[in-house]
């Protein structure tokens, strides 16, 4: 018997943890809807406006998984899938701000209904809300929500401010993925496995798997802005392009370019060009997908994923841990 999660379609072959993972994502949904009212009509019209868009929910869903390597069953498994999903939300609104993204999860971009001060203020609320349900769960809690935010502002500001002339562009952009996204899925693992009353060496290997599989993800939506015309990642196709936000397989065309390939010094002069035409963009968009960088970007996205599986070879045999491998199977498999 198999269950399919609503988030990434990933199969649970073992039945009880299929209806273990299905009742805890109910309860962490209707949890977070309730996390997110606010006494303000504005407010909470704006505070559900993503929540209720839908969205993966791969964070908590890896509480969930993180947490059948243990005691699944605990109350505060699903506080902590709260938690994680809360402070997510909270950072989409001021991401769309500052990336100008028109759409998010199929809909309109907070900022464009409301406007750039209510968005970013909803943000600080929600992850407000996250830092009361995370109180509960305990100072060692509270102290992994403050390091994981701390990154996830670090990430922000170095991909707002670029790399310096002594860095190499695509190891500053992985590091940036690392605390934007890595950091968070990271603590999503993390707070599974610790709240699951896993052992210390199990929560160490969920740390360094939701950090793997976090950066595998984003290089994986990487691809997807290019190939998948908005219906995978809810996403405008080439909104990232646009906006002139680097990418890998943007970051590894450069890299082409300035070794001599031609086609990619093309591409990188669209890039630089004016993509504010939709015709541009589109004839951007193909001339990427027909290089070899696109595939490079895949490649890089499933060794990622196959580093994240590795670390989970000291763990037993169980039907999380063949799970957990599906799930950063499923991470890169939105690619093909």
């Amino acid at each position: 018997m198999s269950a399919v999660t609503a988030s990434l379609d990933l199969p649970v072959v073992d039945a009880a943890l299929a209806e273990s993972v299905r009742v805890g994502m109910e309860t962490i949904e209707s949890r977070l809807r309730e996390a997110v009212q606010q006494a303000d009509q504005l407010a909470d019209t704006a505070s559900r406006h993503l929540v209720e868009a839908g969205g993966k929910r791969i964070r908590p869903m890896l509480t969930l998984l993180a947490a059948s390597l243990g005691d699944g069953s605990r109350p505060e498994v699903v506080e902590a899938g709260v938690v994680v999903e809360l402070t997510h939300l909270a950072s989409l609104y001021h991401d769309d701000v500052m990336d100008s993204a028109d759409q998010r999860r199929g809909t309109a971009a907070a900022h464009l209904v409301w406007g750039n001060q209510v968005a970013i203020l909803v943000g600080d609320l929600l992850f407000a809300r996250a830092s009361r349900v995370v109180a509960d769960l305990g100072p060692e809690a509270v102290n992994i929500q403050a390091a994981t935010f701390e990154r996830l502002c670090l990430g922000q500001m170095h991909e707002t401010v670029g790399p310096s002339p002594a860095d190499d562009p695509i190891a500053h952009y992985l590091q940036v993925l690392g605390d934007k996204t890595g950091s968070l899925i990271a603590t999503a693992g993390r707070f599974g496995a610790m709240f699951g009353g896993c052992p210390p060496e199990t929560v160490d290997i969920m740390v360094r798997y939701g950090e793997l599989v976090g950066v595998a993800f984003q290089l994986a939506d990487d691809v997807i802005d290019l190939s998948s015309a908005g219906r995978v990642s809810g996403k405008v196709q080439g909104t990232d392009l646009r906006e002139g936000v680097p990418t890998l397989p943007t970051l590894l065309a450069r890299r082409a370019a300035g070794n001599g390939d031609a086609e990619a010094a093309r591409i990188v002069a669209m890039l630089d060009g004016d993509l504010s035409e939709d015709a541009r963009l589109a004839e951007t968009i193909a001339a990427l997908n027909e290089h070899k960088v696109m595939d490079a970007a895949r490649d890089e996205a499933a060794r990622w994923a196959q580093e994240a599986i590795a670390t989970l070879d000291p763990l037993p045999e169980s039907p999380a841990k063949v799970a957990l491998r599906q799930f950063a199977e499923a991470v890169v498999d939105r690619t093909r």
